[in-house]
């Protein structure tokens, strides 16, 4: 086969890490930006190097065919995305989500069916300096999988030559799982406080992440992942131990008066558990915190 050519949704930190990654890696790969034409300059900043990386770009409404297709939206914008580019895509088409949350997936195959989706989970860390200009703010490791699939496709060789350190994931789902629910443990409590990650580590807030543990465990159960509050809670604390000097990026959004992914995070959460009849109070006032500050 070929090597895969990519075109790569959302122009974030995210998606120009993961771009630049794979044109290092000698892929070619094509930015779909909306407001961009021609030849563009991504600049990524890494320790104390800086380096300076040229893309082709498309806009999302032009013709061309689109064999592999990377999304690193925001949550809320996976859908539209997509759907923006649905024209230029067909049953060949291998589209992977490499975004926060859950949820947009179900709303993708529902309106696009025939589609081939691949999820990625990632702690790589990056944000915005400016527009195509990102801070490489740590290393992390990459999962990607396909639920029931244990076969990477082809294009996962070239891909892990890329995206280093990272591996095929023959249980994506859980991984999604236990990132969702650790990502409610600590992303809407710093948003709400305004703080770092490491003030959920003490008085109050630590309380806080207890109690939001104790009603995500069983939900987590329910849905099919198992897991108890203790093993979830110890999870949490080592995210946010390892995390501590980090904004959050719902925190992120908040300061930067972006709507935030809770509905796909916190808000599919609560889904589960009204599907299965489980309160989680703490969860639900949290959540309704959340939306208020974006309004």
């Amino acid at each position: 086969m070929n090597t895969p050519h990519w075109h790569v949704l959302g122009a974030g930190a995210i998606g120009c890490l993961f771009a630049t990654a794979l044109q290092r890696c000698g892929l070619s790969v094509t930015l779909l930006l909306r407001e961009q034409h021609g030849r563009v300059t991504v600049q990524v900043d890494d320790d104390d190097r800086r380096q300076q990386l040229y893309f082709q770009t498309s806009r999302p409404g032009d013709a061309g065919y689109i064999r592999h297709l990377l999304v690193t939206t925001k949550a809320y914008d996976v859908f539209p995305a997509v759907m923006s580019v649905a024209h230029r895509l067909d049953v060949e088409s291998q589209v992977l989500l490499l975004a926060n949350g859950l949820g947009y997936s179900e709303e993708l195959r529902r309106a696009l069916p025939a589609i081939d989706y691949y999820h990625g989970s990632t702690t790589e860390g990056a944000y915005r300096l400016g527009p195509l200009h990102i801070q490489h703010a740590g290393r992390g490791y990459t999962r990607i999988g396909k639920p029931g699939c244990s076969t990477p496709p082809d294009w996962f060789n070239a891909w892990s030559r890329a995206v280093q350190p990272g591996s095929w994931d023959d249980d994506i789902q859980g991984t999604l799982w236990l990132k969702l629910a650790i990502n409610c443990a600590i992303n809407p409590l710093t948003a709400l406080h305004r703080c770092r990650n490491g003030e959920l580590a003490k008085p109050p807030l630590a309380a806080q992440v207890l109690a939001l543990c104790e009603e995500i465990a069983p939900v987590s159960t329910a849905a099919g992942f198992p897991i108890t509050c203790a093993a979830l809670h110890q999870q949490v604390r080592e995210v946010i131990a390892a995390t501590a000097a980090n904004r959050s990026s719902m925190l992120q959004d908040v300061l930067a008066g972006r709507p935030t992914e809770c509905n796909y995070i916190t808000g599919y959460l609560l889904a589960a558990a009204r599907r299965h009849a489980i309160d989680a109070p703490h969860n639900e006032e949290l959540f309704q915190r959340i939306l208020k500050l974006e309004y």
